[in-house]
């Protein structure tokens, strides 16, 4: 996906009144949008899909299981493509803002999208480089379940998102995030690359069955999403997206 050219506009010299009491119209107006969206769709997945709903149940606790263990996370799912500006925007405007708040809460998993063709590999929407990029970034999140660090490495090559997958790029990231590049190139590498493939054709399979389109937020729970709605709404309203 290409960036976008910026609309360029003549600004007025004085910021009336009128037209910041405007502006605050537009960003609540898109704000009630917004949650009315979430919560809507929220409910529906909530009240229709009863299999979801199990997962939400604690497990049975067992002798050597730990009290961290026994707790029930709930599910959260960001479904993105790693070569986007809408992937970037989205992980610095809404992921990290509510994971960085609910991060205790839920149990965070990347998918990826794309298409899986016929002769069991995948069709990526920016072509083979954003393939390898989704594959490193699901190594990572194998090898790092911990979304403090692999959410971490995953921003961070987002960030300059066209020179995915260079390995300078992903080398540096690396090193920031604590991260050992050696066991992502075995991961993604395995099997003359088999199981590289396998993780992002199993990702994007996932993503085909819960949600379409890009840089999607999915929480098969209706009160987990009502509160990020509330989050995005917060983060719409006080970070000047809409200004």
């Amino acid at each position: 996906m290409d960036e976008k050219a910026p609309y360029v506009y003549n600004t007025p010299a004085v910021n009336s009144p009128i037209m910041a009491a405007s502006r605050a119209s537009v960003r609540a107006v898109v704000a009630l949008f917004i949650l009315f969206t979430v919560t809507f769709y929220s409910w529906r997945s909530w009240t229709l899909s009863s299999p979801l709903s199990l997962q939400l149940q604690p497990s049975p606790p067992t002798p050597a299981s730990s009290p961290v263990d026994q707790k029930a996370l709930v599910p959260l799912e960001a479904h993105i493509i790693s070569k986007c500006p809408d992937t970037r925007d989205a992980l610095r405007e809404l992921i990290l803002p509510a994971m960085m708040r609910v991060h205790d809460k839920v149990d965070f998993r990347l998918s990826y999208i794309g298409t899986p063709t016929a002769n069991d590999g995948v069709q990526c929407k920016h072509g083979p480089s954003e393939c390898m990029g989704n594959i490193i970034e699901l190594c990572a999140s194998e090898l790092y379940p911990d979304p403090k660090i692999s959410l971490g490495f995953v921003m961070c090559l987002t960030k300059d998102y066209k020179h995915i997958p260079d390995r300078s790029l992903i080398e540096d990231c690396a090193l920031e995030h604590a991260i050992d590049f050696q066991q992502l190139n075995e991961c993604a590498t395995r099997d003359d690359g088999a199981h590289g493939m396998q993780l992002l054709r199993s990702s994007i399979e996932r993503t085909a069955e819960v949600i379409l389109g890009t840089c999607s937020l999915f929480a098969p729970n209706f009160f987990l999403s009502l509160y990020l709605s509330f989050l995005v709404i917060l983060i719409i309203l006080y970070s000047g997206i809409l200004t």
